[in-house]
């Protein structure tokens, strides 16, 4: 496993960990000026500052990106089908012209919540024969613009209305189904923190091995969690074995940024480039 302790050059920050604190702009001056040398942006953060904008900010500071949040959200009543399938393909265009070396994929739940003004339904075997489909054709405009996809599996409090993949297991069964000679264009993105607690971890990881690992992230789960989405802990302060995770991914041969991706209102209220030095020295002692 990599030694991380003398340094942070295979941190990545995923920019939602302080959306609250600036533009995107903002935030790849503050990675600059921490050498924090890749980012992982989202769409509605590029779409804020326009895409030009961020592609020439990317160049500029010599970043490197580690993914691209998110496509997805798939699941979708009829009239809204071709509105998911056209956002998706606009998303592999975003991330061609970033740079990105995967799309982030988090699939989507049922789909009055995954595409608001659609039927509602509770059928969730449906919705994840819909996901399996959905990213089946998106997968032929990914292929063209050479984009690889990294489906991300959510922790299943999720399911209803994020992503009915809940699991490393499912996700590579979907991987397996659309892509059986493991070409590189289909994969996951591990996040610890939807991943950790599953009895079967381990065994997946190795399932997965090198082509199938697209990206890593990173961050704690708090006892108590007081909010399921907006209340993730930073590295250490939680009940994550995170090296150990990391171990695993690294043993199938991984060797690409450990991405930190914070979602916490806490963290958020706090001034960007303290919440960049703590990342910095979390990195180096927990991750």
């Amino acid at each position: 496993m990599r030694d991380f302790s003398s340094d942070h050059r295979w941190l990545s920050l995923n920019t939602a960990t302080v959306r609250k604190q600036g533009d995107l702009v903002a935030i790849i001056d503050a990675c600059s000026r921490h050498s924090i040398r890749a980012i992982d942006p989202w769409r509605d953060q590029v779409a804020a500052i326009g895409l030009d904008r961020a592609v020439r900010a990317v160049r500029d500071a010599g970043l490197e990106l580690s993914g691209y949040c998110r496509g997805g959200m798939f699941t979708a009543d009829a009239a809204h089908r071709i509105e998911a399938r056209d956002d998706n393909r606009r998303a592999v265009d975003e991330a061609k012209a970033l740079g990105a070396p995967c799309i982030v994929l988090v699939v989507g739940g049922l789909p009055q919540y995954s595409r608001p003004g659609s039927a509602a339904s509770k059928d969730i075997a449906a919705a994840r024969t819909q996901v399996h489909d959905a990213i089946a054709e998106m997968l032929e405009y990914a292929r063209e613009a050479n984009m690889p996809l990294a489906i991300e599996p959510l922790h299943p409090a999720y399911a209803a209305d994020r992503a009915c993949v809940n699991t490393t297991k499912q996700a590579l069964d979907i991987c397996d189904q659309l892509d059986p000679q493991r070409t590189g264009a289909l994969g996951v993105a591990l996040d610890v923190y939807h991943i950790w607690w599953d009895p079967e971890l381990m065994p997946q990881i190795a399932r997965a091995g090198k082509d199938r690992l697209l990206a890593f992230h990173v961050c704690d789960w708090l006892v108590p969690t007081k909010d399921i989405l907006n209340d993730r802990g930073m590295m250490g302060d939680g009940v994550i074995d995170i090296t150990s995770v990391r171990s695993a991914v690294e043993a199938q041969g991984f060797a690409g940024y450990s991405e930190i991706e914070i979602f916490s209102s806490e963290w958020w209220t706090r001034p960007m480039d303290e919440v960049l030095q703590t990342c910095i020295a979390r990195h180096r002692t927990v991750v």
